[in-house]
């Protein structure tokens, strides 16, 4: 049995596939248009910049004849240095978090190490704050007799 496969879809064709499996929009959603989306996300604080979405639009502008090959190696080459610089600064920052740490830690340490005992009772105290107790019980208990 041979099964007709029409070389072109119409519209209507498109339309009604994209209604009826659902999740193929994005199956079948080209590159580019996630790039923008990404970036338009990105521009509006609400998701990460990532550069291949950046490289992604710029290929498809030099394609199109949007933009000139040289221009589009200076933006690409531009947002590669910025992207550079702005993971050198994440690295520096983090490794000064973690020292700040690692010295707050060890000033714990050092403060629990060399803090000082606390003073002993001497017997004469601890003896004199049981007979209290004491008192204090024997007090309520005859209260209570009464």
């Amino acid at each position: 049995m041979e099964i007709a496969v029409p070389t072109e879809l119409s519209s209507g064709a498109i339309s009604s596939i994209l209604e009826s499996v659902p999740g193929i929009a994005h199956v079948l959603r080209s590159p580019v248009a996630d790039a923008m989306v990404n970036l338009s996300r990105a521009a509006a604080g609400v998701g990460p910049f990532r550069v291949q979405d950046a490289h992604e639009l710029i290929r498809y502008a030099v394609r199109r004849g949007l933009i000139g090959s040289d221009e589009g190696d200076r933006v690409t080459a531009e947002i590669d240095g910025a992207a550079q610089v702005k993971a050198a600064k994440a690295a520096t920052r983090k490794a000064a978090r973690e020292e700040r740490k690692r010295v707050a830690e060890r000033a714990k340490k050092s403060r629990s190490r060399h803090a000082a005992p606390k003073p002993k009772k001497s017997r004469h105290a601890a003896a004199r704050s049981s007979n209290a107790a004491r008192h204090k019980r024997a007090g309520s208990k005859a209260g209570r007799r009464r």
